[in-house]
């Protein structure tokens, strides 16, 4: 290859990489397993311009009935653009080692539609990017449960502790703030 043809194809990658960044906020960059599936989520793809509710789950936690309020919350504002991710992980020790069994807790046993993860570490150096982001933003999660609201550019908006219910007023208006926001 030509040392012209070189320049123009840095020169080209170039503008290509700050327009893909710019598209795609830091905390979408990658991806994830999917639960219960041979795919993964592009989070970029998937999430990109929307409003996001993340929450770090665990199948054995004494907060797992609040699957059903996420459900219904993704339910409400579903046709809105609101995108909800749960994130199972054992890092607070009451996570099955077993995904089949994850699956069975939140597809069977509270009839999740929104996206799951297959576990993944939400704490610490070991925490995936994503979560390391969102602790940038905001804080890391402290138990399971914890919610994070995410407005169409990438940015937290607000954060919920594992006792903040689904629809507590607060993480609605958070919710709508989201919804609102301009991509």
């Amino acid at each position: 290859m030509s040392l012209r043809a070189l320049v123009l194809l840095f020169t080209l990658s170039g503008l290509a990489l700050p327009g893909w960044a710019a598209e795609c906020p830091l905390m979408l960059q990658g991806e994830l397993p999917m639960l219960r599936s041979k795919n993964s989520i592009d989070l970029c793809s998937q999430f990109a311009g929307k409003p996001l509710v993340v929450v770090n789950t665990a199948s054995f936690c004494g907060f797992a009935p609040q699957f059903k309020g996420l459900e219904a919350l993704y339910q409400r504002y579903k046709g809105q653009g609101l995108q909800v991710l749960g994130v199972p992980s054992d890092d607070f020790k009451q996570e099955s080692d077993d995904a089949e069994e994850t699956a069975t807790v939140c597809y069977v046993n509270y009839g999740v539609t929104f996206s799951m993860s297959e576990s993944q570490s939400v704490t610490g150096t070991e925490a995936i990017p994503l979560f390391k982001e969102l602790a940038a933003q905001s804080q890391a999660p402290r138990w399971n449960f914890t919610k994070y609201v995410v407005d169409r550019q990438g940015k937290v908006i607000a954060s919920f502790s594992s006792s903040t219910q689904p629809d507590d007023p607060a993480l609605i208006a958070a919710v709508e703030q989201a919804i609102a926001s301009t991509p």
